[in-house]
């Protein structure tokens, strides 16, 4: 049997779009509650019953979580334009040699908007 597992973690981030057009209202330094779900997909083993851990994503997770909790997104290394599409290049770039199984990165930016990323 083969499942998809989804762990989310939230953290709360300021940042800026600096390429945004000028005028833009996200080119104004502001907040988000963000919202991530971890996506893995695997074969579930007969004998356990399950594929993953979700401590095991919860281990990967949560260092990452902590760079960017009650941070400035702009001054983490590799975020200077931390639109919610690079926000989830940067996380699965981040997990993908811990977490193999890696299938897909969701980022909540709202509550009504979001970006998919699978790494391609």
């Amino acid at each position: 049997m083969r499942v998809r597992l989804t762990k989310d973690f939230t953290f709360e981030a300021a940042h800026l779009l600096p390429k945004a057009p000028e005028g833009h209202k996200c080119r104004r330094l502001h907040g988000h509650s963000f919202r991530i779900e971890i996506t893995v997909e695997g074969d579930v083993d007969p004998e356990t019953g399950w594929f993953l851990d979700y401590g095991v994503i919860g281990g990967v997770v949560d260092p990452i979580r902590a760079q960017l909790d009650h941070d400035y997104l702009n001054e983490v290394h590799g975020l200077a334009n931390p639109t919610s599409e690079n926000l989830a290049r940067w996380i699965w770039e981040k997990l993908r040699p811990a977490l193999p199984a890696l299938v897909k990165i969701t980022v909540h930016e709202t509550c009504e908007a979001r970006c998919e990323y699978e790494g391609k």
